[in-house]
């Protein structure tokens, strides 16, 4: 299931528009159900940016989704084809991450489909502020 989640953010990352920072990142997100939501970036010269983490799951969301498994991020230079790099989430992105899914959430950062690391969320952001969860 990963190579999948993956590959469909790889072609998220695709539409990103980033303008300014060149930077193209690519998200997929898996729910319990197994649905899949994809995002990407979107920058704006006003500074009200958007990550394609959170586009993913604002999407869901807004779908009535609520129950997430897993997302796989993938990003780099929108100039080159192929992440060089693994692409980590923003401390925004892994705060929104909390307000949805407990610390087993699984998130993926990869270079391409062969090359990944996956991390629970509890270990990308202990001790997580949620009013909810308390």
């Amino acid at each position: 299931m990963y190579k999948e989640l993956i590959r469909a953010a790889v072609n998220a990352r695709k539409n990103a528009y980033c303008p300014y920072s060149q930077f193209a990142v690519g998200a997929a997100l898996l729910t319990l159900g197994g649905k899949i939501y994809t995002g990407c970036n979107i920058e704006n010269n006003a500074g009200t940016s958007n990550c394609a983490e959170r586009t993913a799951i604002y999407k869901a969301v807004s779908d009535g989704y609520k129950d997430f498994k897993s997302i796989a991020i993938v990003g780099g230079n929108s100039l080159k084809d192929q992440s060089e790099d693994y692409c980590y989430p923003c401390g925004i992105c892994r705060q929104v991450m909390t307000e949805f899914c407990d610390g087993s959430f699984e998130v993926i950062c990869a270079k391409n489909v062969d090359d990944f690391e996956v991390h629970t969320l509890d270990e990308l952001i202990p001790y997580a502020f949620n009013l909810i969860k308390q």
